[in-house]
C-alpha cells in the first residue's frame, strides 16, 4: 500500500459535503491511499480507525461464515464508502479487500467524527447514504432467503453489471473469479461453475477468463425475479 496526494479535495461524497473553510483541515487529515488487487483495506476484527471514499477501482466488503466459507456482502466502486457501518462501534465487523487497484481517500475516526458535528450537509448527506446501504442489505437478505440457487446467481450477475458498467465489448467491466461470484450469492464454487456451463450452452451467459458477458437479459432476469430456478424461452 502507498500514499498518494492525487485527491483534489473535491472528488469524493466528503469533501463535496463539507463547508468550503473545513476543506483546509481536511488536507491536513486525509490521506489518498492505492492498495493493489488482493490486498485488504481493512480486517473483521480490527480496531475502526477510518472510513474510506473510494475514488477508483472495485472492493468487496466481506465477512467469515461458520463454517469458515466467505460471505461477499457488498460489491463497491468509483464513489462509493466503505466502513460505513463500522461508524459508531470500535472493530470492524467485516473486511475489505480490492478486487483490482484500487484508490481511496481515507478520513481517520477522529477527524470524521469532528467534521460529522461540524458540517450538517454531510452529516446530512451519510444518513441518506448509511439508509441506502441499510434498504440494499435487507433486499440482499432477503434475496438469499428465498431465491433459489440459479435466481442467487443471476440477481448476482446482475448486480455485478449494473454496479460496474460494461465495456465496449459488452463484457461486465471487472475481473471476477467464479469464488467471489460463488461467496457473492451464498453458495460453492462448484455450483457456480455449474450453472455457467448450462447459461453458456443455452445462450444466456458468455465467459472469456474472468470477464462475463450477460447475452441474454431478459432470461437472466426472470431467472432473478422468479428464483423458480427454470429456464425462460
Amino acid at each position: 500500500m502507498s500514499s498518494k496526494t492525487t485527491c483534489d479535495l473535491s472528488t469524493c461524497l466528503f469533501c463535496q459535503a463539507c463547508m468550503p473553510a473545513w476543506k483546509e483541515l481536511t488536507a491536513l487529515k486525509k490521506q489518498t491511499l492505492t492498495f493493489k488487487k488482493g490486498e485488504q483495506l481493512f480486517t473483521e476484527g480490527e480496531p475502526v480507525h477510518a472510513m474510506f471514499f473510494t475514488l477508483s477501482g472495485a472492493v468487496k466488503v466481506h465477512k467469515q461464515q461458520a463454517d469458515q466459507r466467505e460471505l461477499i456482502i457488498r460489491l463497491a466502486t468509483g464513489g462509493d464508502v466503505i466502513g460505513i457501518r463500522g461508524f459508531g462501534e470500535n472493530i470492524f465487523r467485516v473486511s475489505a479487500t480490492a478486487l483490482e487497484p484500487t484508490t481511496v481517500c481515507c478520513i481517520p475516526y477522529d477527524h470524521l467524527q469532528t467534521s460529522l458535528m461540524t458540517n450538517p450537509t454531510l452529516s446530512y448527506r451519510l444518513m441518506q447514504l448509511y439508509a441506502t446501504e441499510l434498504q440494499r442489505a435487507e433486499q440482499r437478505m432477503s434475496d438469499l432467503a428465498h431465491l433459489d440457487v440459479k435466481g442467487k446467481v443471476a440477481a448476482s450477475l446482475l448486480t455485478l453489471k449494473n454496479t460496474f458498467g460494461v465495456n465496449e465489448n459488452g463484457f461486465i467491466n471487472i475481473s471476477i473469479s467464479r469464488q467471489d461470484i460463488a461467496s457473492y450469492a451464498g453458495t460453492i464454487y462448484e455450483t457456480v461453475f455449474r450453472i455457467f456451463t448450462e447459461w453458456i450452452n443455452a445462450g444466456i451467459l458468455e465467459t472469456a477468463g474472468k470477464h462475463l458477458r450477460i447475452l441474454d437479459e431478459h432470461r437472466l432476469s426472470a431467472l432473478g425475479i422468479a428464483g423458480n430456478g427454470r429456464m425462460k424461452t
